[in-house]
């Protein structure tokens, strides 16, 4: 004999004793919100710079980079996605059962009932004299009523669990808000890097092509090498070869954004954006770790399911338990409808079911495997905490280096646009050739495209920031917290 058999063999009187006495309990533990974590940083690094500890992320985020028409392609999303009808279905699904499960199991269910019947019977079969056979209606109406005692808490850790499963939807809904505006956010970032960079790259090859024209008039003249006019051509071809390639992704990136709002490709019109229209954001907010696992979605959804599985676990003990089930039947009962509610047409019933488990083995191995799944929910909370906090520390590198390629880019920008400005000038007095002065406004448009590339990564990865720090202030539904057992 097991353990669990034994316990429950040897000694479930007691503690039925004193259910009936001192009230129903549960059994199993109750679910305690998990630690944050105790680290008061994210990286041994300094913050970057423009980043500010204890800043609070305000639930619009998107609107720190000063761009309404942004604002009102994320607002659209928001409104019109799929993704985001599908998660709130998901949660009012979950949240309905629970009311129905807190329904069926917290109060009696009663029911009413009427009934009429043609029956016949032998008065010989009742040791009566005689052989006819007799006739009669018998009719009733009554109520019954059925109750599930639940004196160790199975039932009310079911519905726990349900609430827990009604919060983490909501959380997957805050979730998916926040992955949605995110992704409008940064592939509006990314249509308007992929427009600049086609406009200076075409103007680069522009400026190719003319100096390819000008050496082919060389070579017409016999001032310039047949091998000088192939290698300009390679340059312009190879310049061309990567213009399709933008124009696809730019193409794609409408594409993304039109599914984004809910729209199909065709029939969406899609703005284009210029990095000029945005603003970086003067302070980047940052909160301590004991408070993103607060206001991160994802964390808190692993925390649900975690919760989930406390509850189910002591739906799992409480099997070991005795069950007792009550029913009460009153109801009126006469041989013709006119006597329903006649003198001595009343009838009733009690009645009492205990079930104790007396030997399954299948019991001790069922706890068992719920604890293991507690165990392993934990676990999952623990990766999700580090995930979340690794990710924070990514964005926050990245953000230090943006800053530095960002001021590079920027240097050299400046340095390649005084550059040309000098060689247009010696050019006007003639004191430079025009083959200078197309190299100098390649070099130019070549530094240009680094700026925008540096440019557009940096407000991808502040946007970033505001997704890895939770996007806001988390409002998703918590319908456990009324349903904690208490100890």
């Amino acid at each position: 004999m097991n353990n669990s058999t034994k316990v429950v063999n040897d000694s479930w009187a007691w503690p039925l004793a004193a259910a009936l006495l001192a009230g129903c309990t549960t059994v199993g533990p109750n679910f305690k919100v998990p630690d944050a974590p105790t680290v008061a940083g994210y990286t041994r690094q300094p913050l970057p710079a423009g980043v500010a500890s204890g800043l609070v992320v305000a639930a619009d985020w998107w609107k720190s980079f000063n761009s309404p028409r942004l604002d009102d392609l994320v607002a659209r999303a928001l409104q019109h996605s799929p993704t985001l009808d599908a998660a709130a279905a998901t949660m009012r699904h979950a949240q309905q059962l629970h009311q129905a499960q807190a329904g069926d199991t917290l109060y009696p269910t009663v029911n009413a009932k009427a009934g009429a019947s043609r029956n016949q019977i032998n008065p010989a079969s009742f040791g009566q004299n005689g052989n006819s056979e007799t006739l009669y209606n018998l009719y009733n109406v009554g109520a019954v009523v059925n109750y599930n005692l639940d004196l160790f808490g199975g039932n009310r850790r079911t519905l726990e669990a349900l609430a827990a499963q009604a919060d983490y939807q909501g959380y997957q809904l805050f979730g998916a808000r926040l992955v949605l505006a995110g992704n409008v956010v940064t592939t509006v970032f990314g249509q308007a890097q992929l427009g600049e960079q086609i406009a200076a790259s075409e103007a680069i090859l522009l400026e190719q092509q003319k100096q390819l024209d000008i050496a082919h008039k060389r070579l017409e003249l016999g001032a310039a090498a047949q091998a000088d006019v192939l290698t300009l051509q390679t340059q312009v071809e190879q310049t061309r070869a990567t213009l399709p390639a933008l124009r696809n992704r730019l193409e794609q990136a409408d594409h993304l954004l039109a599914a984004l709002i809910g729209q199909a490709p065709a029939a969406a019109d899609i703005p284009r954006f210029k990095l000029a229209e945005f603003t970086l954001p003067a302070r980047l907010p940052l909160v301590v770790p004991s408070e993103l696992v607060r206001r991160r979605p994802d964390i808190q959804a692993s925390a649900a399911l975690l919760h989930v599985a406390t509850a189910q676990y002591g739906v799992a003990v409480s099997s070991l338990y005795p069950q007792i089930k009550l029913s009460a039947n009153l109801a009126t009962q006469a041989l013709t409808t006119g006597a329903l509610f006649g003198p001595g047409s009343m009838i009733w019933s009690l009645a009492g079911q205990l079930a104790q488990p007396l030997f399954n083995g299948g019991l001790k191995a069922g706890s068992n495997a719920a604890e293991a799944s507690m165990e392993a929910a934990g676990a999952n909370y623990r990766e999700t905490v580090l995930e979340a906090m690794r990710s924070v520390a990514d964005v926050l590198r990245q953000l230090d280096n943006d800053a530095q390629v960002l001021q590079a880019e920027t240097a050299a920008n400046t340095s390649a646009q005084a550059s040309l400005r000098i060689v247009r000038d010696q050019y006007w007095l003639g004191a430079a050739g025009y083959l200078q002065l197309l190299t100098a406004q390649q070099q130019f448009q070549q530094t240009r495209i680094g700026l925008i590339a540096a440019q557009a990564a940096r407000l991808a990865d502040s946007a970033a920031l505001f997704q890895a720090m939770g996007g806001g202030v988390l409002e998703a539904p918590r319908v456990a917290s009324a349903n904690r057992s208490q100890p």
